[in-house]
């Protein structure tokens, strides 16, 4: 089982093929919420993705999702 504690805001996701999906606003519960001022991956909204999509926890927060399925799948926040 994953330690969650290891993530800590500002940290960076990225996807299993490398790509940078996000930043780490905070955890809520059992998703992560990412910042919405990384405009470069969310174009200015909150997105949500759940912690079971995580693959291992380094300096990053790696994911075993591929960048398009994330951001296929990840849940909208508001503005």
């Amino acid at each position: 089982m994953m330690d969650m504690n290891q993530i800590r805001e500002h940290m960076e996701v990225k996807s299993s093929d490398g790509e940078h999906v996000g930043t780490v606003d905070r955890l809520e519960g059992s998703e992560i919420k990412l910042t919405k001022n990384d405009r470069a991956a969310h174009g200015g909204h909150h997105h949500f993705i759940p912690t079971d999509w995580i693959d291992h926890i380094d300096a990053h927060v790696h994911l075993s999702k591929t960048s398009q399925d994330v951001k296929a799948h990840w849940q909208h926040g508001t503005a």
